[in-house]
């Protein structure tokens, strides 16, 4: 049988990916790949969850030979590079689906980035009233929610702010792959907010919930959202 060749196999990112996906399955690298991504950010920030989430590490790397866990910092690389010559994309939802992941993952499937782009300036409000009597907004719409900081961001810009200040991320998926991989794109976007990993019917956010499942994003860790939270005097905002 042909092999049949995408748009994007020729994408770098996608060309790495493929050159481990001989011994195992491409679902389960990529599975593999978000999940030490995201433990490898979070631990840069985040001492209270160290541990467990460097162990969680060792344990998907130490599966591979040493020429395959070389490829593992490039496909990061990648990502990086992607995002900071467009932004505006959600580059690992995309590459998800060229990779035809969506039926191994459930049924898991990503709304293309230009209709949430659509969405959400349709339904961004003028965001400075909030920001003028809070301090900042919040985002918690998975559906849009890197759209949505965009279409924020361009308002609070154009009023000559520092729109990082100013958005807050809050998100929620009970499929630890995809929070994983918003958890990556925000962080590496400059998001300041945090992704609970959790059935949103059963296990709510709730502001004196346990942070075990909590990934937060380096952003909010930063100065300016460390002080709000202890003006505040909690974990979450």
């Amino acid at each position: 049988m042909a092999k049949r060749v995408g748009k994007t196999d020729d994408q770098p990112f996608v060309k790495l990916f493929r050159e481990l996906t001989y011994r195992w399955t491409p679902w389960e690298v990529w599975q593999d790949f978000v999940t030490m991504y995201a433990c490898a950010i979070s631990n840069a920030v985040d001492k209270s969850h160290f541990e467990k989430r460097e162990e969680l590490y060792l344990k998907r790397i130490q599966k591979y030979n040493k020429k395959e866990q070389e490829i593992f910092p490039q496909l990061a690389a990648e990502v990086v590079l992607a995002l900071e010559k467009n932004p505006e994309q959600d580059f690992l939802g995309s590459i998800f689906m060229a990779l035809n992941l969506g039926n191994d993952s459930g049924g898991q499937f990503f709304t293309p980035y230009d209709v949430c782009r659509m969405m959400a300036e349709m339904t961004c409000d003028n965001v400075l009233p909030t920001i003028e009597a809070k301090g900042y907004i919040s985002i918690n719409d998975c559906a849009t929610l890197i759209a949505g900081v965009h279409a924020a961001a361009k308002q609070i810009s154009k009023a000559g702010l520092n729109w990082q200040n100013h958005i807050l991320v809050t998100a929620q998926d009970v499929d630890y792959t995809v929070a994983y991989m918003c958890y990556i794109q925000l962080s590496l976007l400059g998001v300041a907010g945090y992704i609970k990993v959790g059935n949103s019917l059963t296990e709510p956010m709730r502001s004196d919930d346990s942070l075990e499942n909590y990934w937060f994003t380096p952003m909010y860790c930063s100065d300016v959202w460390t002080i709000r939270r202890l003006l505040k005097g909690r974990t979450l905002l």
